[in-house]
């Protein structure tokens, strides 16, 4: 199907888009709180004519599946948007700014729920003409960490029958219009660490009736970069992160125990699955050596989001259709981490990034800022995009 017909609903659907948008920016809802959200998708995929829709997962009323079945037989492929909002007080001064205390669309979730919208708007059209069924993914609880929503959608079926599924993220450090992708590895795993150590309290005048936490603490710390240094090829990147340190209540008291949290970011599966053992291994080694007991509690939260290289080809090319091949960018891996990595353990995946920055109207603020915001002129950029993806993967041309 010649994509310049889905460029051009895409740019008409615009303004409406714009509507949707700003909507979900006034009234967010937190993460497995999204309910209303939901419940406005629920309304308008039904309109659309779309079947099968689910609203509510992980015993909420959060989150919408559907389906829209073409006129021709093929496969199933999914796009996906997440829907949730971040605890922020915005401070964007904007006419249709938020209107719940502290709580903020600070990363773009309203506007890829808009431009799913707007796919499913340019799909239902050219339903006749769709080899194949294509799926709606609206995720809560992106922003959730271990109680992310896409582990929960994908126990309950969201991936049933499903060979590949695309994913969209506004983004702030990317010019307006511009479209990014990677191949591989484009986003990076994120694990949170808690270690505890245990010594033996004392006066600070009698450190050898003492055993100190706290020298155990400086030199595991000192040693966990020798995980990144010594044990990593230097070609890729890895980080070991300390975040907070507790110990003591005075200083003439030598405690009995460190508590120390830290995060750990890799972008490769087979190099996060090491670090924990390595890490292990130092803690364990410098704590006996000191005569400290030392516990490691260490928390997997996000996978490293990997792209398939077929569904990057597809992605990309859709794409280069929409914007122009001279707005077609190749991205770094990039150390935030991201909940669409659970999709791309089960079947071919691509996530890629469209361009939102533009100083001159103040939508170049860093992502969870509460001045950040959106460029409503890519939305409809946004929903060509998404809706010709689905459609050269059912076609079968990259």
């Amino acid at each position: 199907m010649d994509l310049k017909t889905v460029r051009s609903r895409g740019s008409e659907l615009q303004p409406e888009l714009t509507r949707i948008r700003r909507e979900l920016h006034e009234h967010p809802e937190l993460s497995w709180k999204e309910v209303e959200t939901s419940k406005l998708i629920e309304k308008r995929l039904g309109e659309l004519g779309f079947e099968n829709i689910r609203r509510g997962f992980k015993g909420t009323g959060s989150g919408v599946v559907a389906d829209i079945t073409g006129g021709k037989p093929g496969p199933c492929v999914a796009l996906r948007a997440d829907i949730d909002a971040l605890p922020i007080q915005e401070a964007t001064g904007l006419p249709y700014a938020s209107v719940v205390p502290a709580v903020m669309h600070a990363c773009g979730h309203d506007a890829h729920a808009a431009m799913l919208l707007g796919a499913a708007q340019i799909l239902s059209e050219i339903k006749k003409d769709i080899p194949g069924k294509v799926r709606l993914i609206f995720q809560p609880a992106e922003e959730a960490g271990y109680d992310s929503g896409a582990p929960a959608m994908i126990a309950e079926g969201a991936l049933d029958g499903v060979a590949a599924i695309g994913g969209i993220h506004a983004w702030a450090q990317l010019p307006s219009g511009k479209f990014g992708f990677r191949k591989g590895t484009c986003m990076a795993s994120a694990d949170l660490w808690e270690m505890t150590i245990q010594g033996k309290g004392g006066h600070g005048s009698a450190p050898h009736n003492a055993i100190d936490p706290t020298v155990a603490v400086a030199h595991i710390i000192s040693m966990l970069q020798t995980v990144v240094s010594r044990e990593i090829d230097p070609l890729e990147s890895v980080v070991v992160s300390v975040g907070k340190v507790e110990a003591g209540i005075a200083p003439n008291v030598i405690p009995d125990k460190a508590i120390v949290t830290g995060n750990v970011r890799t972008t490769t599966r087979e190099t996060r699955d090491g670090i924990e053992t390595r890490m292990r291994r130092i803690i364990d080694g410098v704590s006996a050596a000191l005569r400290c007991e030392t516990s490691l509690k260490y928390t997997r939260i996000y996978p490293v989001t990997v792209n398939d290289a077929g569904m990057t080809d597809i992605m990309a090319s859709a794409a280069a259709q929409i914007v122009g091949t001279e707005n077609i960018v190749e991205m770094p891996i990039m150390m935030g981490s991201e909940d669409f990595s659970y999709y791309g353990e089960k079947i071919p995946a691509v996530f890629a990034m469209l361009g939102i920055a533009d100083s001159a109207k103040g939508t170049d603020n860093q992502h969870h800022s509460p001045k950040f915001a959106i460029n409503d002129e890519v939305l409809g950029l946004g929903a060509s995009i998404l809706a010709g993806f689905a459609l050269t993967f059912l076609e079968g041309k990259p």
